[in-house]
């Protein structure tokens, strides 16, 4: 029998990722599932390679849904979630509720590191070195479009990175529609998301309005570009971020409130490395990594190279003040103080 392209193409894309060149397939995988099409092809396929396969990794496989708690009904979507993980072959299911609080934060970005934070968790829990995302090629490149409509940097254009810490997105080169002909193949019914139809959201704007014009009228294959796009970049960033790392051993000492930024070491060096040292000083004191944009550094490399005394307001409540040749970091103020 001849296996569908599009569920060859997932497990293929399951199985590179779990058997690296030169690593030995984890003991323990987690695999974050919604109940949509991508995270349940993702989660069939990952069961599939560590336990049905004639080749099979004998890896354990534990399901993992949060609930943001921000749509009605979620308690009961979550619940048939982990019956469906469970159906599907998981070896052990968790599931979790997180109140999803935006702050200084979106919704959005409130809710995503919010369930970061969950699967994190539940990884140091089982002891798996490893945590899967079903984000798709589509997803990239929504991502790296909204980079380029927002004037971002290099860093946002590049898209969601396939790994990092300990989570990786084995499926940046599947679509989501090959996603969805592979629950089709397997008899696996998916949710789907009513956000990802809602207009207010920028992101579905971008989906169903966006990116069918740009294929229609540029490029049918603009989304595979878009998404080969961020691989270059990130290849290049890779780089800068590596030459990056030796001036901040240099330049920035110190944690939290207490990172100070020799602003000495830094006059003669390309500005492409003394932003990244910048961003990572102000981050490491405290600044919020998903509101501090490009319009954050560039201040901070104004005030890097600008009179003593100066200071400017970060995402998160920090505040970069100059202090003689260092650049220091203190709580910013309450707006009625």
């Amino acid at each position: 029998m001849t296996l569908p392209p599009s569920l060859a193409a997932v497990r293929g894309a399951v199985r590179r990722e779990l058997t690296a060149p030169g690593a030995a397939p984890p003991p323990v995988v987690v695999v974050a599932c919604s109940g949509g099409a991508d995270s349940l092809a993702l989660l069939a396929a990952t069961v599939f390679t560590c336990s049905r396969a004639r080749d099979a990794l004998d890896t354990r496989v534990v399901g993992v849904v949060v609930d943001h708690g921000l749509q009605e009904g979620s308690a009961e979507h979550t619940a048939r979630v982990v019956e469906q993980m469970a159906a599907l072959g998981a070896d052990e299911t968790f599931s979790a509720r997180v109140q999803v609080s935006a702050g200084g934060l979106g919704v959005e970005a409130a809710a995503r590191e919010a369930r970061y934070a969950v699967l994190a968790e539940v990884a140091q829990r089982v002891d798996a070195p490893l945590v899967l995302l079903g984000h798709t090629l589509d997803d990239q490149a929504e991502t790296v479009l909204l980079g380029l409509a927002r004037g971002s940097g290099g860093r946002s254009i590049a898209g969601m990175r396939r790994r990092f810490e300990v989570f990786a997105r084995p499926l940046l080169d599947v679509t989501r529609a090959e996603t969805e002909e592979a629950c089709r193949a397997e008899g696996i019914a998916w949710w789907d998301d009513p956000h990802n139809d809602d207009p207010r959201f920028l992101r579905s704007r971008v989906r169903r309005a966006v990116l069918p014009v740009l294929e229609a009228e540029l490029n049918p294959r603009v989304r595979h570009n878009l998404a080969r796009t961020a691989d270059l970049l990130q290849d290049d960033l890779a780089a800068l971020d590596e030459l990056a790392a030796g001036l901040h051993r240099q330049a920035v000492r110190g944690t939290g409130l207490a990172t100070q930024v020799d602003t000495a070491a830094l006059p003669g060096v390309p500005r492409a490395l003394v932003t990244r040292v910048l961003r990572r000083a102000a981050l490491a004191a405290g600044a919020s990594d998903a509101e501090l944009f490009a319009v954050h550094v560039e201040a901070l490399d104004r005030l890097a190279s600008g009179p003593r005394g100066a200071s400017t307001p970060l995402p998160g409540h920090v505040t970069a003040y100059r202090d003689g040749a260092l650049l220091r970091f203190r709580p910013t103020p309450p707006a009625d103080a």
